[in-house]
């Protein structure tokens, strides 16, 4: 009888076919690291990763305006969208040490990625945009007015915020 590890087995041929996915559509694969795929920054890509409480008013802000865009989850709570290239942060972001751009020389931890709290995984499929990076203004837009949707909910009193 044959013997092997499945789940081991299973996961490096999902972590190959995840990578090949990538580069077939542009996305640079910098190395698959024993638990997951790294991808580089700043030639097809940039990244604006955000808090998941961020993350989640960005989407529901994109849902409404039809627009549908890759997002990825970190099991440590943060979400990230890839974008196209040459973005900056506005002043209304650059202070804020929880929300990053990630542009050259950058790399992010890719779905399916396992770390040990957890696994990186999709939100929101590239496969649903065609794996095109979401145009970095309306996102960039889109955090803005979130970030201060959140500040302005942590500033209520909490019966307040209990209700909204």
């Amino acid at each position: 009888m044959l013997r092997w590890d499945s789940y081991r087995t299973v996961y490096g041929a999902e972590l190959r076919a995840a990578a090949r996915e990538y580069t077939d559509h542009g996305w640079p694969v910098v190395e698959a690291v024993p638990a997951g795929l790294l991808l580089a920054t700043g030639t097809s890509l940039d990244v604006l990763e955000v808090p998941a409480a961020v993350g989640r008013l960005v989407c529901a802000q994109l849902r409404a305006a039809g627009m549908a865009v890759p997002v990825a989850a970190t099991p440590t709570g943060r979400w990230w969208f890839p974008v196209t290239t040459g973005g900056a942060l506005p002043a209304a972001l650059a202070d804020r040490a929880d929300v990053v751009l990630r542009t050259a020389g950058a790399v992010v931890l890719a779905p399916p990625s396992e770390t040990p709290d957890g696994w990186v995984h999709w939100r929101v499929a590239p496969a649903l945009s065609g794996y095109r990076p979401s145009p970095v203004g309306p996102i960039v837009a889109a955090v803005v007015a979130a970030t201060a949707e959140v500040h302005e909910h942590d500033r209520l009193p909490a019966a307040v915020a209990a209700r909204t």
